[in-house]
């Protein structure tokens, strides 16, 4: 096989190429078995697939109400502060994929009952979860744009929807957090551009520009975002 190099490519795009290739070859072979029900008296793949919808929707976490979570922003300095702006938006977000997520769980299970039609977008929740992976629809939209966050695991994607649930709601009942899990945001942009807005509102009196305003890093000593006790005097500290 002709080095990469010769096209003017990087060594390494043999790599990714056969990565690929070998990925490309297990997700086939995965569905190109069998999928017929279980012999012998054994569980049966729909029966496997109810069974963890139904562990799935007792784990997932209660829907966000508009007027609940307006009502503690608003506590926490109303939607003139940019950080309670971004903190709003996130939360309408992860509401709209915990509203999805509920409502192909819930059907799913109906269809495999037969209480409605297996529709295709069900057909392949039900292929996905079976394989443990994320069923298509709750990382992408009709149209392949990206809905949720990708995650090569059925259990890491729904690992990171309690995550990201569970930072939103201490921030709500608990105030703002001493460091934030930026890749835990749908738009963690925004949250450094919300940062750098109450920076420059701080220095009004010195007429500064948010445009001039640039980022300044610094690595910290602390281990684990439990050991952070307070937040910065200016900024954020993020993990």
């Amino acid at each position: 096989i002709d080095s990469p190099e010769i096209f003017g490519l990087h060594p390494n795009a043999d790599l990714t190429f056969r990565v690929k290739e070998a990925n490309s070859l297990f997700e086939t072979l995965g569905e190109t078995q069998p999928k017929g029900g279980g012999n012998d008296g054994g569980i049966s793949r729909e029966d496997t697939v109810y069974d963890k919808a139904t562990e799935l929707l007792g784990r997932l976490p209660e829907d966000y109400t508009e007027d609940d979570y307006k009502a503690k922003i608003r506590k926490l300095g109303g939607m003139t502060v940019p950080m309670n702006i971004f903190l709003f938006q996130e939360i309408q977000r992860l509401q709209n994929v915990i509203s999805k997520v509920r409502f192909i769980l819930t059907q799913l299970q109906l269809a495999i009952k037969g209480e409605v039609v297996m529709t295709a977008e069900l057909q392949e929740t039900l292929d996905s979860m079976f394989d443990a992976k994320v069923p298509h629809f709750w990382e992408n939209t009709l149209t392949g744009d990206e809905f949720s966050w990708r995650l090569p695991t059925l259990g890491l994607w729904f690992s990171s929807l309690l995550n990201r649930d569970d930072q939103y709601r201490t921030w709500l009942n608990n105030g703002r957090p001493n460091s934030f899990w930026l890749t835990g945001f749908f738009n963690p942009n925004g949250c450094l551009t919300a940062m750098k807005q109450e920076v420059t509102r701080k220095h009004k009196a010195e007429k500064w520009a948010l445009d001039d305003v640039v980022y300044h890093t610094e690595v910290m000593p602390f281990e684990r975002a439990e050991q952070v006790k307070n937040p910065p005097t200016e900024g954020i500290y993020i993990h």
